[in-house]
């Protein structure tokens, strides 16, 4: 029995090592291409909303200048990241800037944009004749919008004033509340903007220009585990092997470019390999029980999805943390996943 495992052990390794090589290469070009595209966000309102210190906000770093005089940004910024070049926040003037040729620069960016930020200041005349005019207009060039409810903070009864803005836009847009202030909230505005953008494939650039960037792999992580979750319930013996490998190295490779950690096909390998190793008893099983009907697509998922978030969350904690990546500690991980996974 034991030499049976054994061999089972080096055939997994056979199987992992066939599809590293087939996707490994394409992989990492499908990632580093994404970051090579050129991501732009436009950020549109009156003037004081807020704009350009939530800007700063999100970032994590000084990009845009704010002054606590009304209507600083006087002509259409873009702002770049250090090192990321390709992303640019459009800073605009208010959409009430009295230079006309101003708004219409406004426009001509919203067009390009990959999402726009449309700022609505909750401590003032919520959705004025003149916002709302300029929100119609907006629309027409791009419905990628965030509308971002800014200084909560000042202001009362938020719930109510969300309801009134997402009645005058049809409830067709996200109206996200938040306080550049007092910072509450961002973290659901950066979750949308990564959702939006994930649609595009450029989550990952969006994601780089974070000085906090654990959200986002986290997101990515359980998104993964759920996709493994998946593939692993196949009732076909060995069907989850080449997706499930790819799904892995996939995760893995954005996370070594998020955390700019150099990664590998061999690094990547040892990662899936060593990781199933630690779980190679249930990965047995799993097989084994696929040839009876009905039970193995339930353990399989389970298994699946448990080593997948255990290596996601083991790396990312390697990555963080500027440490070797614990093993012992990602086996310990997927058994307290699987249980928990057994009882939900």
């Amino acid at each position: 029995m034991r030499d049976e495992g054994l061999s089972m052990v080096k055939e997994f390794e056979k199987e992992v090592m066939r599809a590293m090589d087939k996707m490994f290469e394409s992989e990492m070009k499908k990632v580093n291409d994404s970051l090579s595209q050129d991501l732009l966000i436009s950020l549109i309102g009156e003037v004081n909303a807020g704009k350009s210190s939530t800007i700063n906000k999100i970032i994590g770093a000084e990009v845009a200048s704010t002054n606590p005089m009304p209507g600083e940004t006087v002509s259409v910024d873009p702002y770049n990241i250090h090192g990321l070049e390709n992303i640019k926040f459009m800073d605009t003037p208010g959409l009430n800037d009295p230079n006309d040729e101003n708004p219409k620069k406004t426009l001509e960016f919203v067009q390009k944009s990959d999402i726009v930020l449309f700022f609505l200041n909750a401590a003032g005349t919520v959705f004025s004749e003149s916002e709302k005019e300029k929100f119609n207009e907006i629309k027409k060039h791009n419905k990628d919008i965030l509308i971002v409810l800014n200084k909560i903070d000042a202001a009362e009864n938020i719930p109510s004033i969300v309801q009134f803005v997402q009645g005058h836009t049809g409830h067709k847009y996200k109206v996200i509340p938040i306080s550049s202030k007092t910072e509450e909230n961002l973290e659901t505005l950066k979750k949308e903007i990564l959702f939006l953008l994930e649609k595009k494939g450029k989550d990952l650039l969006f994601a780089k220009s974070l000085k906090e960037k654990s959200s986002a792999a986290t997101r990515w992580i359980i998104g993964a585990g759920v996709s493994a979750g998946v593939i692993g319930a196949s009732p076909i013996p060995g069907s989850d092997v080449v997706p499930l490998t790819s799904l892995q190295v996939g995760l893995i490779i954005k996370l070594s470019k998020l955390y700019d950690k150099p990664l590998t096909k061999k690094a990547a390998k040892d990662m899936i390999v060593i990781t199933a190793t630690q779980t190679i008893g249930h990965t047995i099983y799993r097989q084994a029980l696929k040839f009876i009907p009905g039970a193995g697509s339930i353990i399989g998922g389970t298994v699946a999805s448990s080593m997948t978030l255990a290596l996601g969350y083991g790396v990312k904690y390697a990555y963080e943390n500027n440490m070797a990546i614990d093993y012992d500690m990602i086996g310990d991980l997927f058994v307290k996943l699987k249980k928990r996974e057994k009882k939900a």
